[in-house]
C-alpha cells in the first residue's frame, strides 16, 4: 500500500471513529454524569471534561501539555519549567484526567501554570476546548493519542509532540491490525515530535509508521524527580516518623495493587518470625485499599496505624499503613529497602523504580514489570546491584532477610541504586528542551516564534 492509498484509508477510518464519537456523545455525558456521582470526577469542574474553561486565556502564546495521571503529569512539571525559564511570557496549560493528579498538582503546581481537566474526545468537547484556549503547540506525554484531538489539532494548524512515548504491547497489537494501522499511521504523520522513552518504543512507533524524521530520543523523563513538596503538617509528621522508626528494621512495600497486599503480608509474618523488630509500611496504589487494608489487618488483631490518622505507634505496632496522596517520594527517605509494587502477581505491568533509587533505598521489584522493564534492564547495566527481581513471596522472603542480616550487602545494594539513578538521570530534560526548540518551536510562524521568545 502506497503511502498516499494509505492516508486514504486512515482518512476514512477516522471519520468512522468521528461519526461514533459524535453520535454517541450523549451517552459519554450520562457516563460523565454518573462519574460525577460515583466520586469520579470533580464535583464543580467536571463541565472542563467537555471543554468548558473555568479561567481565562490570557493574552500571547499559549502551550499546553496533557497527561493524563499524576504520574505522567510530574514527570512533565521539570519540562514545563525548563520551557518557562527558556520562554518566560509564555503561557502554559495543563490538563489532567484524573481525580488524583488534581488533588496533588492543584497544590503543588506554580502559580503561572494554568490547571484544568482535559476534554473528552468527542467533537464538541475538542472543538470547544481548542477554540477557546486556541494553544500554538500541545506536547502529549506517554500514551495520549486521540484522534478527534490530533486531527482537529493538525486542522488547526496545532504543532504536535509526543514525550516519554509509549506504547503498551496489547495496545501495540490493536494499533497494528489491519483496520486500525491505517488510522494510527495517519495520527503519527500529524506530529512534528515523538520522543520515545526507550528503544523498543521508538521501534513500536517505527512499526506503526510513524515518519523516521520525528522520532528522537532523550532518556526517560521519569528518572527526572521533581520535589514538590509537603504540607507542614506532613513534613512534621514524616521528621516524627522518623525518630520512631530509628530502632526499627524497615521496609516498605509501596504501589501495592489490590491482592498483592496478601503476598506483602504473608513476607511480613514470615519476617517477624525471624525479625521481631520489623516494620512493614505499605503503600497501595490507591488511598481507598489503605483503608480497607487497616480494618481488615485490625479485625484480625492487628496492632496498624494508618496515615491519614497521624497516630503515633503503640507499643506492638509493626504495621504501617498509608492512605495518602504526593508523598511517596518522601516516604522513601523512611526505608532502606523498597519493594515496588504492581510487579507482584501476573497481569501487572509495574511501577517507576527511580524515585526509590533517588531515595538511597535498595530496590526490589516482581517480575511483571511491562513496559518499566527497560528501565530494570538500563539500572542493572549501569550496575548489577541496582535492582533486585523476585519471583514470588518465597524469593522476596530470602532477599529481605538477606538485606537485613547482612549490612555490607545492604549498603551497596543501596548504593548501587542511587549510582545508576545519577548516572541515567543526567541531562534528559536539557536534550528534551533542545529537541523541542528544534522541531516545535522554530516551526512556528514568525509572529509566534517572535512572541515566544521575547
Amino acid at each position: 500500500m502506497t503511502w498516499t492509498m494509505r492516508m486514504k484509508k486512515g482518512l476514512a477510518v477516522y471519520k468512522i471513529y468521528r461519526a461514533l464519537s459524535y453520535g454517541l456523545s450523549p451517552l459519554i455525558r450520562l457516563h460523565l454524569r454518573w462519574r460525577r456521582f460515583r466520586g469520579l470526577e470533580h464535583p464543580r469542574r467536571w463541565p472542563e471534561r467537555l471543554g468548558r474553561p473555568s479561567q481565562p486565556r490570557r493574552p500571547g502564546p499559549l502551550l499546553w501539555f496533557h497527561a493524563v495521571s499524576l504520574g505522567e503529569g510530574m514527570i512533565a512539571i521539570p519540562v514545563i519549567k525548563h520551557c518557562i525559564r527558556k520562554m518566560p511570557h509564555v503561557n502554559v496549560l495543563m490538563t489532567i484526567t484524573t481525580m488524583s493528579a488534581f488533588e496533588v498538582l492543584s497544590n503543588s503546581l506554580p502559580s503561572e501554570i494554568i490547571l484544568q481537566f482535559s476534554p473528552l474526545d468527542t467533537p464538541t468537547s475538542i472543538h470547544s476546548f481548542l477554540d477557546y484556549w486556541k494553544p500554538n503547540t500541545i506536547v502529549l506525554m506517554e500514551s495520549e493519542l486521540w484522534p478527534n484531538l490530533i486531527m482537529d489539532a493538525s486542522r488547526n494548524g496545532i504543532t504536535l509532540a509526543l514525550l516519554n512515548a509509549r506504547m503498551s504491547e496489547k495496545s501495540f497489537k490493536i494499533w497494528s491490525g489491519s483496520v486500525l494501522l491505517p488510522l494510527i499511521s495517519l495520527m503519527l504523520s500529524k506530529f512534528s515530535l515523538i520522543v520515545p522513552l526507550s528503544t523498543e518504543q521508538g521501534i513500536r512507533f517505527q512499526l506503526l509508521q510513524a515518519p523516521p524524521y520525528i522520532i528522537n530520543f532523550s532518556g526517560d523523563l521519569k528518572y527526572v524527580i521533581e520535589d514538590f513538596g509537603v504540607n507542614q503538617r506532613g513534613r512534621n509528621n514524616i521528621d516524627n516518623l522518623r525518630l520512631q522508626l530509628t530502632q526499627k528494621q524497615v521496609w516498605m512495600a509501596s504501589s501495592i495493587h489490590r491482592g498483592e497486599e496478601e503476598i506483602v503480608l504473608g513476607v511480613h509474618i514470615a519476617l517477624m518470625q525471624q525479625l521481631p523488630n520489623v516494620m512493614t509500611i505499605i503503600v497501595p496504589r490507591h488511598p481507598p485499599q489503605g483503608r480497607e487494608i487497616a480494618k481488615k489487618l485490625e479485625k484480625e488483631g492487628q496492632n496498624v496505624v494508618l496515615r491519614s490518622q497521624y497516630d503515633k505507634f503503640k507499643p506492638g505496632t509493626n504495621i504501617y499503613v498509608v492512605d495518602t496522596l504526593g508523598e511517596l517520594r518522601h516516604l522513601y527517605t523512611l526505608t532502606p529497602i523498597a519493594v515496588i509494587g504492581g510487579s507482584l502477581l501476573p497481569g501487572l505491568s509495574g511501577h517507576n523504580i527511580t524515585e526509590a533509587a533517588a531515595a538511597g533505598c535498595a530496590v526490589l521489584t516482581g517480575c511483571h514489570i511491562g513496559h518499566f522493564s527497560h528501565m530494570v534492564v538500563e539500572m542493572q547495566r549501569s550496575n548489577p546491584l541496582s535492582v533486585l527481581q523476585v519471583s514470588g513471596q518465597v524469593e522476596l522472603e530470602k532477599a529481605l532477610i538477606e538485606l537485613f542480616t547482612s549490612a555490607t550487602h545492604l549498603e551497596a545494594r543501596r548504593s548501587a541504586a542511587k549510582e545508576a539513578f545519577c548516572r541515567l538521570s543526567c541531562g534528559i530534560v536539557e536534550n528534551i528542551w533542545s529537541l523541542l526548540n528544534f522541531h516545535i518551536f522554530s516551526r512556528l510562524s514568525a509572529e509566534e516564534t517572535k512572541s515566544l521568545r521575547l
